[in-house]
């Protein structure tokens, strides 16, 4: 099989290079902010091309990481017959405009958090004030960083938040949402759309964003993920089912993943849309595969192989380095840093994302290295498993790894149980 991969920064595609070629496929990599020395993501690893377009003809199948680049020439590839993942302009507006993403489930009849569109930074101020509690605020239009966003019980932080936005000079063209805080439990299903419609198989996931160990800190890319791959879900059938018909006439083929929070009535609301591989959840999703490259090629056909492990727990933890998440640091600091202890017993339990070979040394190419995985039976099995794995890892930079991704299903797994939602699931 010859592979296309294609991405615009380095977030996560690069593992399924160095798998597709440990499994004997071709592959070529580009990243569209490619330099050979402050982004040298994949060099040594991987083929790395500088024009994806002289290879879409070359490829079997294309995978494309993100959806801020390309969209509608993608879309054209595609009308020629170019088998691609990913990478469809209508689809990606439902994860980039959060008002097209709102308007999407408010048509298929699905309730949402009440919210009140602003147009600026004012506007949403004078509204935070006014109502005077906790709420969320999100950027709307075009908006590729979906964690410039703010969210909170007490509007006064709130309120300094956007006011540092505003002196610091930011603008948000496409004005900003203020939503309703849900309380409840947080919980995401994905799926994969291909031609014919979804993929046999959901995933249901729980994410952690925040950088420290018990949810506190500040809001990260992501620290970690607990998923399981399931041939029914509640979940699923409440968010994603209504949209596979609409999914199916865009044309669009790749995963689509509905962040949800489940009210103490059982109600799920949805949050947001990514309309695209997540990071990590992607990787961890690797590691019940068999062969990730041949289901997403059969996924592509319209006939993917039955090779994925169902109802195996997986858990994946992000190992980052300093200053991770706070900007990308000096180049010096984050290029070149070891990456020690990846023995063949645990390499394919270690997910490269912003990694080189520096000087026949596996080494770090930005803030975001590697995700280390562990998979079993329950959640806690796969927690161990994982941590055995970043026992393993070795950076001379104290990586701030969270030590509890996956703890707090131990607590909201029976809350979820009692409203049918993640049945079969167990912690320990």
């Amino acid at each position: 099989m010859r592979l296309l991969l294609i991405e615009d920064t380095a977030d996560g595609l690069l593992d399924l290079a160095v798998i597709a070629k440990r499994l004997g496929h071709e592959c070529r990599f580009h990243v569209r902010a490619y330099d050979p020395v402050k982004a040298p993501a994949g060099r040594g690893l991987v083929e790395r091309v500088t024009d994806w377009r002289a290879s879409m003809r070359w490829a079997d199948l294309v995978v494309v990481g993100g959806n801020g680049k390309w969209m509608v020439e993608l879309d054209r590839w595609r009308s020629e017959g170019v088998p691609i993942i990913g990478g469809c302009a209508e689809a990606a507006a439902w994860e980039l405009d959060r008002l097209a993403g709102m308007a999407a489930f408010k048509r298929a009849g699905i309730p949402i958090p009440p919210f009140r569109q602003c147009q600026n930074l004012r506007e949403a101020m004078e509204y935070v004030e006014k109502r005077d509690e906790g709420c969320a605020v999100k950027p709307c239009g075009d908006v590729g960083d979906k964690s410039t966003s703010v969210v909170g019980k007490n509007p006064d932080s709130i309120l300094w938040r956007l006011g540092r936005w505003q002196k610091e000079g930011m603008s948000f063209p496409g004005g900003l949402m203020v939503q309703d805080r849900i309380e409840g439990v947080e919980f995401a299903v994905g799926g994969w759309i291909g031609p014919d419609g979804f993929a046999p198989g959901w995933e249901e996931n729980w994410e952690e964003k925040r950088l420290c160990a018990g949810s506190v800190g500040p809001t990260t890319g992501e620290m970690g993920t607990t998923m399981r791959l399931v041939r029914s879900s509640k979940m699923a059938d409440a968010v994603l089912k209504p949209f596979e018909d609409r999914l199916v006439s865009m044309g669009y083929v790749g995963n689509v993943d509905v962040n949800c929070i489940v009210d103490e009535d059982g109600t799920p609301w949805p949050l947001e849309w990514t309309m695209r591989l997540g990071w990590p959840a992607f990787n961890i999703e690797c590691a019940l595969h068999d062969d990730p490259v041949e289901w997403l090629a059969g996924l592509a056909a319209g006939k993917p192989p039955n090779t994925r492990r169902l109802n195996e727990v997986a858990v994946g933890v992000v190992m980052p380095i300093p200053p991770y998440p706070y900007g990308h640091g000096k180049t010096e600091e984050l290029v070149g840093v070891p990456i020690w202890g990846i023995s063949p017993a645990i390499e394919e339990k270690v997910h490269l994302a912003q990694a080189m070979m520096d000087k026949g040394q596996l080494a770090t190419a930005g803030s975001y290295p590697l995700i280390c995985t562990g998979t079993g039976e329950t959640v806690q099995k796969a927690r161990s498993a994982a941590y055995r794995v970043v026992g393993r890892v070795e950076m001379p930079v104290s990586p701030p790894y969270r030590i509890d991704i996956g703890q707090r299903l131990a607590r909201d797994l029976d809350r979820l149980q009692a409203h049918g939602f993640a049945k079969g699931m167990v912690y320990a």
